[in-house]
Protein backbone atom coordinates (compact mmCIF):
# COMPACT_ATOMS: atom_id res chain seq x y z
CA UNK A 1 0.00 0.00 0.00
CA UNK A 2 1.25 3.37 -0.96
CA UNK A 3 0.03 6.69 0.82
CA UNK A 4 0.51 9.60 -1.68
CA UNK A 5 -0.19 13.26 -0.62
CA UNK A 6 -0.20 16.13 -2.89
CA UNK A 7 -0.54 19.92 -2.31
CA UNK A 8 -2.90 20.45 -5.39
CA UNK A 9 -5.33 17.60 -6.96
CA UNK A 10 -8.21 17.48 -8.59
CA UNK A 11 -11.28 17.20 -6.61
CA UNK A 12 -14.42 15.47 -8.37
CA UNK A 13 -17.26 17.67 -9.06
CA UNK A 14 -20.98 16.38 -8.34
CA UNK A 15 -23.47 16.80 -11.41
CA UNK A 16 -26.25 15.85 -8.81
CA UNK A 17 -25.80 18.84 -6.91
CA UNK A 18 -24.22 21.47 -9.30
CA UNK A 19 -20.90 21.18 -7.77
CA UNK A 20 -17.69 21.57 -9.99
CA UNK A 21 -14.81 19.96 -9.74
CA UNK A 22 -12.34 21.85 -8.23
CA UNK A 23 -8.34 21.84 -7.01
CA UNK A 24 -7.02 21.24 -3.58
CA UNK A 25 -4.80 19.50 -0.99
CA UNK A 26 -5.77 16.01 -1.55
CA UNK A 27 -3.74 12.55 -0.18
CA UNK A 28 -4.81 8.67 -1.33
CA UNK A 29 -3.98 5.42 -0.38
CA UNK A 30 -3.10 3.02 -3.89
CA UNK A 31 -3.31 -0.70 -3.18
CA UNK A 32 -3.20 -3.21 -5.82
CA UNK A 33 -4.12 -1.31 -8.73
CA UNK A 34 -6.73 0.69 -7.24
CA UNK A 35 -7.42 3.89 -4.84
CA UNK A 36 -8.32 2.58 -1.65
CA UNK A 37 -8.74 6.01 0.59
CA UNK A 38 -8.69 9.48 -0.43
CA UNK A 39 -8.92 12.80 2.27
CA UNK A 40 -8.69 16.05 2.09
CA UNK A 41 -6.04 17.97 3.50
CA UNK A 42 -3.03 16.38 5.08
CA UNK A 43 -2.09 12.95 4.87
CA UNK A 44 -2.69 10.80 8.18
CA UNK A 45 1.15 9.66 8.11
CA UNK A 46 3.79 10.29 6.34
CA UNK A 47 3.68 9.65 2.45
CA UNK A 48 5.67 7.18 0.53
CA UNK A 49 5.11 9.90 -2.48
CA UNK A 50 4.63 13.91 -2.10
CA UNK A 51 3.49 15.83 -4.91
CA UNK A 52 4.63 19.33 -3.69
CA UNK A 53 4.67 21.08 -7.52
CA UNK A 54 2.19 21.23 -10.10
CA UNK A 55 -1.48 19.10 -10.02
CA UNK A 56 -2.25 15.48 -9.42
CA UNK A 57 -4.96 14.53 -11.69
CA UNK A 58 -6.76 10.97 -12.82
CA UNK A 59 -5.46 10.01 -15.67
CA UNK A 60 -7.25 11.53 -18.87
CA UNK A 61 -9.41 10.00 -20.88
CA UNK A 62 -9.50 9.76 -24.80
CA UNK A 63 -12.98 8.75 -25.84
CA UNK A 64 -12.36 9.36 -29.58
CA UNK A 65 -8.63 8.68 -30.87
CA UNK A 66 -7.81 6.70 -34.16
CA UNK A 67 -4.27 6.29 -33.27
CA UNK A 68 -0.89 7.80 -32.58
CA UNK A 69 2.82 7.12 -32.56
CA UNK A 70 2.69 5.74 -36.36
CA UNK A 71 -0.01 3.63 -36.14
CA UNK A 72 -3.64 3.39 -35.85
CA UNK A 73 -6.54 1.32 -34.55
CA UNK A 74 -7.63 -0.05 -37.58
CA UNK A 75 -4.45 -1.40 -38.62
CA UNK A 76 -4.55 -4.98 -36.23
CA UNK A 77 -3.53 -5.55 -32.59
CA UNK A 78 -0.32 -4.97 -33.16
CA UNK A 79 -0.45 -1.27 -34.40
CA UNK A 80 -3.08 -0.37 -32.20
CA UNK A 81 -0.86 -1.51 -29.27
CA UNK A 82 1.63 1.23 -30.35
CA UNK A 83 -1.16 3.81 -30.81
CA UNK A 84 -2.07 2.55 -26.94
CA UNK A 85 1.22 3.16 -26.15
CA UNK A 86 1.78 6.36 -27.43
CA UNK A 87 -0.83 8.19 -25.52
CA UNK A 88 -0.37 6.32 -22.53
CA UNK A 89 3.35 8.25 -22.32
CA UNK A 90 1.37 11.32 -22.54
CA UNK A 91 -1.35 11.11 -19.65
CA UNK A 92 -4.42 9.25 -21.56
CA UNK A 93 -4.55 6.03 -19.11
CA UNK A 94 -8.35 5.04 -20.99
CA UNK A 95 -9.04 5.62 -24.66
CA UNK A 96 -11.49 3.92 -27.09
CA UNK A 97 -10.19 3.15 -30.42
CA UNK A 98 -12.29 4.71 -33.00
CA UNK A 99 -12.80 3.01 -36.24
CA UNK A 100 -13.41 5.35 -39.40
CA UNK A 101 -15.98 4.59 -42.30
CA UNK A 102 -14.77 1.12 -43.74
CA UNK A 103 -17.16 -1.66 -45.68
CA UNK A 104 -18.82 -3.63 -43.09
CA UNK A 105 -16.59 -7.47 -43.51
CA UNK A 106 -13.67 -4.90 -42.98
CA UNK A 107 -14.78 -2.86 -39.98
CA UNK A 108 -16.16 -6.24 -38.20
CA UNK A 109 -12.74 -7.72 -38.90
CA UNK A 110 -10.92 -4.60 -37.24
CA UNK A 111 -13.55 -4.94 -34.35
CA UNK A 112 -12.24 -8.58 -33.96
CA UNK A 113 -8.72 -7.77 -34.38
CA UNK A 114 -9.36 -5.23 -31.06
CA UNK A 115 -11.09 -7.95 -28.75
CA UNK A 116 -7.89 -8.76 -26.81
CA UNK A 117 -7.41 -5.50 -26.26
CA UNK A 118 -10.76 -4.80 -24.95
CA UNK A 119 -10.68 -7.87 -23.00
CA UNK A 120 -7.02 -7.11 -21.35
CA UNK A 121 -8.31 -3.61 -20.09
CA UNK A 122 -6.48 -1.95 -22.25
CA UNK A 123 -8.93 -0.49 -24.35
CA UNK A 124 -12.04 0.61 -23.08
CA UNK A 125 -14.11 -0.24 -26.01
CA UNK A 126 -14.86 0.55 -29.41
CA UNK A 127 -16.20 3.84 -30.94
CA UNK A 128 -18.03 3.44 -34.50
CA UNK A 129 -17.50 6.70 -36.60
CA UNK A 130 -19.30 5.80 -39.60
CA UNK A 131 -20.28 4.30 -41.76
CA UNK A 132 -23.34 5.93 -40.70
CA UNK A 133 -23.01 9.70 -41.95
CA UNK A 134 -24.01 12.33 -43.73
CA UNK A 135 -22.12 12.80 -47.85
CA UNK A 136 -22.16 16.15 -47.16
CA UNK A 137 -20.33 16.52 -44.09
CA UNK A 138 -18.05 13.61 -44.40
CA UNK A 139 -15.02 14.94 -43.57
CA UNK A 140 -12.25 12.41 -43.76
CA UNK A 141 -14.42 9.34 -44.36
CA UNK A 142 -14.80 8.05 -47.54
CA UNK A 143 -17.62 8.65 -49.31
CA UNK A 144 -17.93 5.62 -51.16
CA UNK A 145 -18.82 3.10 -48.04
CA UNK A 146 -21.20 5.44 -46.58
CA UNK A 147 -24.77 3.62 -46.32
CA UNK A 148 -27.63 4.51 -44.20
CA UNK A 149 -27.81 2.59 -40.99
CA UNK A 150 -29.46 -0.62 -41.84
CA UNK A 151 -30.63 -3.15 -39.15
CA UNK A 152 -28.53 -6.02 -39.85
CA UNK A 153 -25.11 -4.21 -40.10
CA UNK A 154 -25.93 -2.66 -36.93
CA UNK A 155 -26.68 -5.86 -35.25
CA UNK A 156 -23.95 -7.40 -36.26
CA UNK A 157 -21.18 -4.67 -35.17
CA UNK A 158 -22.93 -4.14 -31.95
CA UNK A 159 -23.47 -7.59 -31.01
CA UNK A 160 -19.38 -8.35 -30.79
CA UNK A 161 -20.01 -6.67 -27.46
CA UNK A 162 -17.46 -4.36 -28.25
CA UNK A 163 -18.78 -1.42 -29.37
CA UNK A 164 -19.10 1.62 -26.42
CA UNK A 165 -20.02 4.70 -28.98
CA UNK A 166 -21.55 5.25 -32.15
CA UNK A 167 -21.16 8.07 -34.18
CA UNK A 168 -24.28 8.70 -36.71
CA UNK A 169 -26.25 11.36 -38.58
CA UNK A 170 -29.49 10.97 -37.67
CA UNK A 171 -31.33 12.31 -40.84
CA UNK A 172 -30.65 9.14 -42.73
CA UNK A 173 -33.14 6.64 -43.56
CA UNK A 174 -33.49 4.98 -40.59
CA UNK A 175 -31.40 7.03 -38.05
CA UNK A 176 -33.97 7.47 -34.85
CA UNK A 177 -34.17 3.62 -34.80
CA UNK A 178 -30.40 3.56 -35.30
CA UNK A 179 -30.05 5.77 -32.44
CA UNK A 180 -32.60 3.74 -30.33
CA UNK A 181 -31.04 0.39 -30.91
CA UNK A 182 -27.42 1.97 -30.09
CA UNK A 183 -28.42 2.41 -26.68
CA UNK A 184 -30.23 -0.36 -26.21
CA UNK A 185 -27.17 -2.19 -27.05
CA UNK A 186 -25.87 -0.26 -24.02
CA UNK A 187 -23.52 2.24 -26.13
CA UNK A 188 -23.56 5.85 -26.56
CA UNK A 189 -25.09 7.34 -29.24
CA UNK A 190 -23.50 10.49 -31.18
CA UNK A 191 -24.84 12.56 -33.27
CA UNK A 192 -22.08 13.77 -35.37
CA UNK A 193 -21.14 13.73 -39.72
CA UNK A 194 -24.75 15.23 -39.99
CA UNK A 195 -26.16 17.45 -41.72
CA UNK A 196 -29.56 16.97 -39.72
CA UNK A 197 -31.63 20.12 -39.13
CA UNK A 198 -32.31 21.53 -35.44
CA UNK A 199 -35.53 19.94 -35.37
CA UNK A 200 -33.88 16.35 -36.34
CA UNK A 201 -31.47 16.53 -33.67
CA UNK A 202 -33.82 17.20 -30.94
CA UNK A 203 -35.52 14.28 -31.90
CA UNK A 204 -32.38 11.79 -32.08
CA UNK A 205 -32.03 13.31 -28.37
CA UNK A 206 -35.42 12.63 -27.58
CA UNK A 207 -34.40 8.81 -28.87
CA UNK A 208 -31.58 8.39 -26.68
CA UNK A 209 -28.59 9.84 -27.81
CA UNK A 210 -26.29 11.78 -25.29
CA UNK A 211 -23.65 13.26 -26.90
CA UNK A 212 -22.30 15.63 -29.57
CA UNK A 213 -19.08 14.38 -31.74
CA UNK A 214 -16.63 17.39 -32.53
CA UNK A 215 -19.44 19.60 -31.78
CA UNK A 216 -19.01 22.41 -34.46
CA UNK A 217 -17.01 20.53 -37.03
CA UNK A 218 -18.51 17.90 -39.03
CA UNK A 219 -22.15 19.29 -38.91
CA UNK A 220 -23.50 22.43 -40.00
CA UNK A 221 -22.91 25.45 -38.50
CA UNK A 222 -24.88 27.79 -36.17
CA UNK A 223 -27.16 30.29 -37.62
CA UNK A 224 -29.68 32.45 -36.18
CA UNK A 225 -32.78 31.07 -38.73
CA UNK A 226 -31.36 27.78 -38.87
CA UNK A 227 -29.85 26.62 -35.66
CA UNK A 228 -28.72 23.28 -36.80
CA UNK A 229 -27.43 20.38 -34.58
CA UNK A 230 -24.94 22.59 -32.71
CA UNK A 231 -27.66 24.50 -30.68
CA UNK A 232 -29.80 21.77 -30.18
CA UNK A 233 -26.79 20.00 -28.76
CA UNK A 234 -25.67 22.94 -26.25
CA UNK A 235 -29.09 23.96 -25.24
CA UNK A 236 -29.60 20.24 -23.42
CA UNK A 237 -27.89 19.87 -19.99
CA UNK A 238 -28.24 16.41 -20.17
CA UNK A 239 -26.13 16.16 -23.80
CA UNK A 240 -22.03 15.82 -23.62
CA UNK A 241 -20.42 17.31 -26.15
CA UNK A 242 -16.82 16.79 -27.55
CA UNK A 243 -14.64 19.66 -28.44
CA UNK A 244 -11.45 19.43 -30.75
CA UNK A 245 -9.27 21.98 -28.70
CA UNK A 246 -6.17 22.47 -30.99
CA UNK A 247 -6.69 25.95 -32.47
CA UNK A 248 -7.34 24.40 -35.81
CA UNK A 249 -10.58 22.63 -35.55
CA UNK A 250 -12.49 25.15 -33.57
CA UNK A 251 -11.49 28.83 -32.82
CA UNK A 252 -10.84 29.82 -28.90
CA UNK A 253 -13.94 31.70 -29.46
CA UNK A 254 -15.98 29.38 -30.28
CA UNK A 255 -14.66 26.52 -27.48
CA UNK A 256 -15.45 29.47 -24.70
CA UNK A 257 -18.97 29.55 -25.93
CA UNK A 258 -19.21 25.60 -25.37
CA UNK A 259 -17.07 25.61 -22.28
CA UNK A 260 -20.25 28.01 -20.92
CA UNK A 261 -22.72 27.07 -21.99
CA UNK A 262 -21.75 23.13 -21.09
CA UNK A 263 -19.18 23.30 -18.57
CA UNK A 264 -20.47 19.92 -16.85
CA UNK A 265 -20.77 18.11 -20.03
CA UNK A 266 -17.49 19.38 -21.44
CA UNK A 267 -15.15 16.41 -23.04
CA UNK A 268 -12.01 17.06 -24.60
CA UNK A 269 -11.15 14.92 -27.34
CA UNK A 270 -7.93 14.39 -29.51
CA UNK A 271 -9.43 13.15 -32.54
CA UNK A 272 -6.18 11.71 -33.36
CA UNK A 273 -4.69 10.19 -36.10
CA UNK A 274 -1.41 7.77 -36.37
CA UNK A 275 0.43 10.79 -37.00
CA UNK A 276 0.19 12.12 -32.96
CA UNK A 277 3.30 11.67 -30.92
CA UNK A 278 4.75 11.52 -34.45
CA UNK A 279 6.82 13.10 -37.09
CA UNK A 280 5.17 14.95 -40.40
CA UNK A 281 4.28 12.81 -42.84
CA UNK A 282 2.30 10.71 -45.61
CA UNK A 283 -0.19 8.60 -43.55
CA UNK A 284 -3.63 6.64 -44.17
CA UNK A 285 -6.72 7.80 -42.75
CA UNK A 286 -8.94 4.63 -43.77
CA UNK A 287 -8.32 4.03 -47.22
CA UNK A 288 -7.58 7.73 -47.89
CA UNK A 289 -4.46 9.55 -48.04
CA UNK A 290 -3.35 12.00 -45.62
CA UNK A 291 -0.17 14.54 -45.40
CA UNK A 292 0.58 15.78 -41.97
CA UNK A 293 2.61 19.45 -41.88
CA UNK A 294 3.79 21.42 -39.03
CA UNK A 295 1.14 19.25 -36.96
CA UNK A 296 -1.69 19.53 -39.06
CA UNK A 297 -3.51 16.72 -40.41
CA UNK A 298 -5.29 17.11 -44.14
CA UNK A 299 -6.68 14.87 -46.71
CA UNK A 300 -4.68 14.75 -50.00
CA UNK A 301 -5.52 14.19 -53.12
CA UNK A 302 -3.85 12.17 -56.34
CA UNK A 303 -2.10 15.54 -56.86
CA UNK A 304 -0.51 15.98 -54.07
CA UNK A 305 -2.81 18.80 -52.99
CA UNK A 306 -4.53 19.77 -49.49
CA UNK A 307 -8.21 19.10 -48.46
CA UNK A 308 -10.28 18.57 -45.33
CA UNK A 309 -8.30 18.18 -41.93
CA UNK A 310 -7.96 14.96 -41.31
CA UNK A 311 -8.45 14.62 -37.67
CA UNK A 312 -5.63 15.75 -35.14
CA UNK A 313 -2.10 14.81 -33.78
CA UNK A 314 -3.44 15.91 -30.57
CA UNK A 315 -2.57 14.64 -26.95
CA UNK A 316 -5.19 14.82 -24.33
CA UNK A 317 -2.81 16.83 -22.30
CA UNK A 318 -1.89 19.04 -25.30
CA UNK A 319 -5.90 19.67 -25.23
CA UNK A 320 -6.43 20.51 -21.72
CA UNK A 321 -3.15 22.94 -21.89
CA UNK A 322 -4.91 24.43 -25.29
CA UNK A 323 -8.13 25.28 -23.17
CA UNK A 324 -6.56 27.04 -20.58
CA UNK A 325 -4.41 29.42 -22.30
CA UNK A 326 -6.28 29.86 -25.29
CA UNK A 327 -9.60 29.83 -24.19
CA UNK A 328 -9.39 30.70 -20.94
CA UNK A 329 -11.16 27.38 -19.39
CA UNK A 330 -10.46 27.07 -15.46
CA UNK A 331 -8.04 24.59 -15.10
CA UNK A 332 -9.87 22.37 -12.41
CA UNK A 333 -12.83 22.68 -15.34
CA UNK A 334 -10.58 21.87 -18.37
CA UNK A 335 -9.22 18.74 -16.40
CA UNK A 336 -12.51 17.64 -15.36
CA UNK A 337 -13.13 17.77 -19.07
CA UNK A 338 -10.95 15.27 -19.64
CA UNK A 339 -11.15 13.36 -16.98
CA UNK A 340 -14.42 12.71 -15.22
CA UNK A 341 -16.72 13.93 -17.68
CA UNK A 342 -15.81 11.85 -20.52
CA UNK A 343 -15.99 9.09 -18.21
CA UNK A 344 -19.43 9.47 -17.65
CA UNK A 345 -20.29 10.41 -21.05
CA UNK A 346 -19.27 6.66 -22.11
CA UNK A 347 -20.25 5.12 -18.58
CA UNK A 348 -17.12 4.32 -16.86
CA UNK A 349 -17.46 4.28 -13.42
CA UNK A 350 -13.81 3.12 -12.35
CA UNK A 351 -12.01 5.93 -14.15
CA UNK A 352 -11.25 9.55 -14.13
CA UNK A 353 -11.73 10.39 -10.57
CA UNK A 354 -9.72 10.67 -7.55
CA UNK A 355 -11.78 8.72 -5.30
CA UNK A 356 -11.85 5.28 -3.14
CA UNK A 357 -12.92 2.44 -5.33
CA UNK A 358 -11.37 4.10 -8.45
CA UNK A 359 -8.18 2.56 -10.75
CA UNK A 360 -4.99 4.23 -10.12
CA UNK A 361 -4.45 5.95 -12.89
CA UNK A 362 -2.49 9.31 -12.07
CA UNK A 363 -1.20 12.28 -14.00
CA UNK A 364 1.08 14.32 -12.88
CA UNK A 365 1.66 17.85 -14.26
CA UNK A 366 3.62 21.00 -13.49
CA UNK A 367 2.95 24.41 -13.57
CA UNK A 368 2.29 24.49 -17.39
CA UNK A 369 0.33 21.60 -17.40
CA UNK A 370 3.05 19.52 -18.84
CA UNK A 371 2.57 15.85 -18.00
CA UNK A 372 5.63 14.98 -15.34
CA UNK A 373 4.83 10.85 -14.98
CA UNK A 374 2.07 8.85 -15.01
CA UNK A 375 0.28 6.13 -12.81
CA UNK A 376 -1.06 3.04 -14.49
CA UNK A 377 -2.98 0.33 -12.70
CA UNK A 378 -0.83 1.35 -9.39
CA UNK A 379 2.73 1.67 -11.13
CA UNK A 380 4.28 4.14 -12.14
CA UNK A 381 5.56 4.28 -15.79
Amino acid sequence: MTLISAVAALVPGDVSTGTPARIAPRWLRVAEGRIVEVGDGPPPAAPEVTIDDGILAPGFLDVHCHGGGGASFSEGASAAATARAAHRAAGTTTMLASLVTDPLDELAAQLESLRPLVASGELAGVHLEGPWLSPRHRGAHDPEHLVPPEPAALERLLGTGLVRMVTLAPELDGGLDAVRRVVAAGATAAIGHTDASYERSGKALDAGATAGTHLFNAMAGLHHREPGPAAALLERPEVFVEIIADGVHVHPAMLRLAFAQHSERFVLISDAMAAAAAADGAYRLGGLDVQVRDGVARLVDAAGRPGAIAGSTLTIADAVRHAVREASVPPAQALAAATENPAAMVGLADVGRLAAGTRADLVHLDEELAVQAVMHRGTWL
